[in-house]
C-alpha cells in the first residue's frame, strides 16, 4: 500500500523539527505571521505576491524570515503538483516566559497543504454583519498576523442559538469606529456610483494580496464605508487569494442579481491567475 503524501513540514532555521516547543512564541503570543496562497498544480502562482508581504510584516516586528528559496522549494515537494491550499505560518521560536522577544533568533516556519474550498454558488455567496468589531491599531494593521481572535469571535456568531443567516457564507466586520473594514476571511469590494470602492486597512484589517492585484486593476477609491454605504452599493464581492472574487448575492435584506462589472473582473483574474480559470 502506498504511504499517504505528507500534510505539512516543521522547521527551525534549516533544521527540521517533528514537533513544535512549548515555548514557542507562536504559540505563546501569536508572534508570528502566515501566509494561505491558492496551489495550481504545485506551484504557487502568486508566491512573489505572497512573499512580499510577508516580508513587509516580519519587518515591521523585527522577525527573521527562512530563505525563500528553501521555503518555496519544501513548498513545491509538499504540494507534489496538486491542487490546494498552502499555508506557511512563521513564528519568533522558542523565547521562554514572558514577552520580551529573545536578541538572538531562530525562526520557526511550519508548511501544511490543506484541500481547496468548495466553489463559491453562481447566483454568489450571502453575507451576514457580524457583532465583533475590529479594534484599532495601526501598528499591526494590513499585517497577516497570527492572532485572528476578532475573527474568530465573528465566525462563532454563526452558531449562537437564534442567530439569523446562519446560512450566511461569509460575514462583514466594521471597526470599533462603526467603519466598514472587511470580511472575516476576505476583502470587501462596493459599486457605487459606477465606481469600485473599498475600505482602507490602515488601523486594522489585513492588506490582501488579492486585493491588492484588484486596487490598481479596477482603479478603485480607497475610503472608509459606511454600513449604509454598503448596502445600497450597487454590487458586492468578496476576494482572497484562496478563493478569488466572490459575488454577493444577499446582505440581510437587500439582494443583487449577477452583474457584469463583477463578472469581468471574474475573467480578468482568471486570465492572471491559472488557479481561478472559471
Amino acid at each position: 500500500m502506498t504511504a499517504p503524501p505528507p500534510r505539512f513540514r516543521l522547521f527551525r532555521g534549516d533544521r527540521p523539527l517533528d514537533a513544535l516547543a512549548p515555548d514557542d512564541r507562536g504559540l505563546a503570543y501569536g508572534d508570528g505571521l502566515f501566509e494561505t496562497m491558492r496551489a495550481h498544480r504545485g506551484d504557487v502562482p502568486w508566491w512573489e505576491a505572497h512573499w512580499a508581504r510577508l516580508a513587509q510584516g516580519a519587518a515591521r516586528l523585527g522577525l527573521p524570515l527562512p530563505d525563500p528559496a528553501r521555503v518555496r522549494a519544501e513548498a513545491g515537494a509538499l504540494l507534489a503538483g496538486d491542487e490546494a491550499v498552502l499555508k506557511l505560518v512563521v513564528t519568533r521560536g522558542s523565547g521562554g516566559r514572558g514577552y520580551a522577544p529573545p536578541g538572538d533568533v531562530t525562526p520557526v516556519w511550519l508548511l501544511s497543504r490543506h484541500p481547496l474550498p468548495p466553489a463559491a454558488p453562481e447566483e454568489g455567496i450571502v453575507l451576514r454583519w457580524c457583532r465583533t468589531a475590529l479594534a484599532l491599531q495601526p501598528a499591526l494593521a494590513g499585517m497577516k498576523h497570527c492572532n485572528r481572535l476578532e475573527q474568530v469571535l465573528a465566525r462563532r456568531e454563526w452558531d449562537e442559538p437564534g442567530s439569523a443567516d446562519r446560512d450566511a457564507d461569509e460575514g462583514l466586520m466594521c471597526s470599533t469606529e462603526g467603519d466598514v473594514v472587511c470580511a472575516t476571511a476576505g476583502n470587501l469590494f462596493a459599486l457605487r456610483g459606477g465606481r469600485w470602492h473599498t475600505p482602507p486597512v490602515d488601523r486594522c484589517g489585513v492588506a490582501g494580496v488579492c486585493r491588492a492585484w484588484l486596487v490598481p486593476r479596477t482603479q478603485a477609491v480607497v475610503v472608509r464605508l459606511s454600513p449604509e454605504d454598503v448596502e445600497r452599493a450597487e454590487a458586492l464581492f468578496v476576494c482572497n487569494a484562496v478563493r478569488g472574487i466572490l459575488p454577493v448575492a444577499r446582505l440581510g435584506r437587500r439582494r443583487w442579481p449577477p452583474h457584469p462589472a463583477v463578472d469581468a473582473l471574474r475573467r480578468a483574474l482568471a486570465e492572471a491567475h491559472p488557479g481561478f480559470v472559471l
